[in-house]
């Protein structure tokens, strides 16, 4: 995932949707699904990029599902145990990324956008799925 680019934030949207999805899953009651539809419905991303977005999730164990009539998506472990940075590495891999500098000398600024790159990481690394559903539950 590059995090810095051109001296602006860039999270992938394949991220972005990523954490909604996680936030939406966490909302439920533990033991409660909801469908693949439900959540691409409440959070405005498209069905299919949702569909491999949720394999990508399961595939670190971060979700799981059931198929059927009676069937949906849930979080494996609690919201307050599942960081975004959790989220972020599961569908973009690694929060490595890199800085890109635009012309001139790059030394000048690289510490700067190193620092940057290292303070998004800590965010996402201290910021639980849980502290994102209290906060948007919280904004309305």
């Amino acid at each position: 995932m590059s995090v810095v680019r051109h001296g602006s934030v860039h999270i992938s949207a394949k991220s972005d949707y990523a954490i909604k999805a996680m936030v939406e899953l966490s909302r439920v009651p533990p033991g409660t699904m909801l469908t693949a539809h439900d959540i691409a419905d409440r959070q405005q991303i498209p069905l299919r990029f949702l569909l491999n977005i949720l394999a990508d999730l399961r595939r670190v164990d971060l979700v799981d599902s059931r198929r059927g009539p009676t069937g949906g998506w849930w979080i494996v472990r609690p919201a307050t145990e599942i960081s975004a940075a959790d989220v972020v590495r599961a569908v973009d891999g690694p929060l490595a990324g890199h800085v890109v500098t635009v012309g001139g000398d790059p030394d000048l600024v690289d510490e700067l956008w190193v620092s940057v790159q290292t303070s998004i990481r800590d965010v996402l690394e201290h910021t639980t799925v849980a502290d994102l559903a209290t906060s948007s539950a919280a904004q309305g």
